[in-house]
């Protein structure tokens, strides 16, 4: 049994067991086995396996055993045996979920995080104190590095993370644990998007999109799709300007492309933001697309890169379409259904950065699918994560999709297709160009009919479009936080099937959230507070300046109020108006000197009628937040002779 544990030293204790059908084996080549040179002998041996998991990128896979008694006898003859294959260059034993059975892999790395207070110097020292070695440290949490033991410690990592974590330095630490990814799909048409009319059949199960643009296209906001890359040559994604900051996690490289058989982020970035410029639109089609590819496995540390990422390039939004295996949602006995996958300390760190330091620190918002094992979403910890958004899935009929999770962390869901006397046969987005990807079509009296798939669906192509929806509400007012925007979704939430929805007293469904997202009541939450404001006038007009000498005039502020900017009215009758110096001079309280507004150097031939604010003169800025309360005093200094004018008005105007 090895233990391990997220939270730190009071974080719950989690176990994995040995396996006794599984291998795990890593070629030196990347190849997969079968393509490898192996002697007769190994490949009798692995007959009698199956491959389950693999990791290209890596070139690891998992093998089981077949159903014979001596599984641990089979399992140990073929480590023998492969061993001595020029091509592999590790053959181990695998760890499982001792709930479920899934292989949880283990690599010789941890994610060591020490006390903010504890020095540089000391961080490195007890490190090297373990014989560990620091890959880089972390730039999205103080004090955190991604370490590898030495070559050979192999399960021995257990316990090296479990005595590092007493150190009274250490704040986390827990080794690399690598689950299969699942990217969470199930196998005019875009239905979820308008009512409409498909096989003679009248469709009114949709998000109202569609009205939702006549207020919000999303322009100027940026979604990130974290998930198997994304077609980044699709036509719906052509537009100059629509992808930014193309990255690859994995191969830490700056082409998210997807690979052999990855079809699935293609699809989900359509839902989200593709152009409808050609065949399929987005939720959000003026959004711009920040493709993330990500394929090392669940837990992996390339999984924490791809949200800091995203945030430090400007994504609003992240949706990840993604997560632990699910049970079959047909087989209420699936042993899958009752794992609890936790969210590892890594990549909760970096959710965290995303949201604090994303959009400027008003935050990204990350929508999550919430599986589609019809169980409960509470097990699974990055779903459930209290600062991601979790949706579910409903159907054409506004009944719950027959897959989708349920639980207590639903947020909200969101239309897609369902299984079981269907009238749509899925979620029409795009696909990957031409023959790859769901739907190898062959383009056709000038429609590319390969570029869009209709069997789209499950939660992954849910949680795009709640993240559409997001990106529609913040282009509309982008001053919202992220916790802001998520609130803006639960009210804009339609109750679907009342009867069977069980809402509670505060209107949450375990299979609905708070019910199904209307885009257009969204963005109608959205607008914009118009600014509350104070303008202070002088009582006192048609004050005379005086040739050669300073001219006052004065307001008194009573608000203590601190504002958030301060703009100054001026407007003065004069001869020769680059004769003049105008200064502002605040209350004493304000802790702020005098400002020039305007000086001889600004010219102008006569009279001077203007607003001053932070951003023509950057130094009235300083007045933020401070407390405007006292006399407010301009100050005009004619520097010539025989000059004539007057102080028509001013006025110190606060912004709340």
């Amino acid at each position: 049994m090895f233990r391990f544990r997220y939270g730190g030293k009071r974080g719950k204790p989690h176990m994995l067991l040995e396996s006794d059908q599984f291998v795990v084996v890593r070629t030196r080549s990347r190849r997969p086995l079968e393509a490898s040179i192996l002697s007769t002998e190994a490949r009798r041996t692995l007959d009698q396996f199956k491959p389950v998991i693999r990791f290209p990128a890596a070139g690891v896979e998992v093998l089981r055993a077949g159903p014979k008694r001596d599984r641990r006898a089979v399992r140990d003859r073929a480590r023998a045996l492969l061993k001595r294959e020029r091509d592999c260059q590790f053959v181990g034993r695998v760890l499982c979920d001792p709930k479920s059975g899934v292989p949880v892999l283990y690599t010789e790395n941890f994610l060591v995080k020490f006390h903010d207070d504890c020095p540089t110097r000391t961080c490195k020292r007890v490190l090297n104190a373990h014989g560990l070695v620091i890959k880089r440290a972390l730039e999205y949490v103080r004090n955190a590095y991604f370490v590898a033991a030495p070559q050979g410690t192999g399960r021995r990592v257990f316990a090296m993370a479990a005595r590092l974590l007493q150190n009274e330095r250490v704040e986390l630490c827990h080794p690399e644990l690598v689950r299969e990814v699942r990217y969470r799909t199930a196998f005019p048409q875009q239905w979820h998007l308008k009512k409409t009319t498909i096989d003679g059949q009248q469709i009114n199960a949709h998000a109202h999109v569609e009205e939702a643009w006549a207020i919000s296209e999303a322009e100027g906001t940026v979604i990130a799709i974290i998930d198997d890359g994304v077609d980044l040559d699709h036509e719906e994604f052509g537009n100059p300007g629509k992808i930014i900051a193309p990255r690859d996690v994995t191969r830490g490289t700056n082409n998210p492309r997807p690979g052999a058989g990855d079809n699935h982020g293609t699809s989900c970035a359509g839902v989200a933001c593709a152009d409808g410029r050609s065949g399929a639109s987005g939720a959000a089609p003026k959004a711009r697309l920040l493709p993330i590819r990500l394929v090392s496995g669940l837990g992996s540390q390339a999984e924490a890169d791809a949200f800091v990422w995203a945030a430090q390039n400007g994504a609003d939004v992240i949706s990840c379409s993604w997560g632990p295996a699910d049970g079959n949602y047909w087989d209420p006995n699936d042993p899958r259904h009752q794992q609890v996958v936790p969210l590892p300390d890594a990549t909760r760190l970096a959710i965290d950065w995303a949201v604090n330091n994303g959009r400027n620190g008003k935050g990204c918002v990350i929508t999550w699918a919430a599986g589609n094992g019809n169980e409960s979403v509470d097990n699974d910890g990055y779903a459930s994560y209290e600062k991601v958004i979790a949706v579910a899935a409903c159907n054409d009929t506004s009944k719950k999709s027959v897959y989708s999770d349920f639980g207590r962390a639903i947020w909200c869901a969101f239309p897609s297709n369902d299984f079981e006397a269907p009238k749509t046969p899925g979620i029409w987005t795009t696909d990957r160009s031409g023959a790859d990807g769901y739907n190898p079509g062959e383009t056709t009296q000038g429609d590319a009919e390969g570029n869009y798939t209709n069997s789209f669906g499950g939660t992954s192509s849910a949680c795009p479009g709640a993240a559409g929806v997001a990106a529609l509400v913040i282009a509309r007012n982008p001053s919202l936080r992220w916790d802001e925007v998520k609130e803006i979704l639960r009210r804009s939430c339609d109750k679907i099937d009342t009867a069977g929805g069980n809402y509670d007293a505060n209107g949450h469904s375990r299979k609905y959230g708070y019910g199904r997202l209307n885009a257009k009541t969204a963005v109608a939450l959205a607008v914009p507070p118009q600014p509350r404001y104070r303008a202070i006038h002088t009582a006192v007009r048609d004050v005379p300046i005086e040739d050669l000498k300073i001219s006052k005039i004065a307001v008194a502020v009573g608000d203590t109020n601190p504002p958030k900017a301060v703009t100054i009215g001026v407007d003065i009758e004069h001869t020769f108006a680059g004769d003049l110096i105008v200064r502002i001079l605040p209350p004493a309280g304000t802790g702020v000197g005098p400002v020039t507004l305007h000086d001889r150097a600004g010219g102008g031939t006569d009279n001077l009628k203007r607003t001053f604010d932070g951003v023509s003169t950057p130094a009235l800025a300083a007045f933020a937040g401070k407390n405007p309360q006292g006399t407010w005093t301009l100050d005009v200094e004619d520097t010539a002779k025989d000059d004539t004018g007057k102080i028509l008005s001013f006025s110190v105007e606060l912004r709340f």
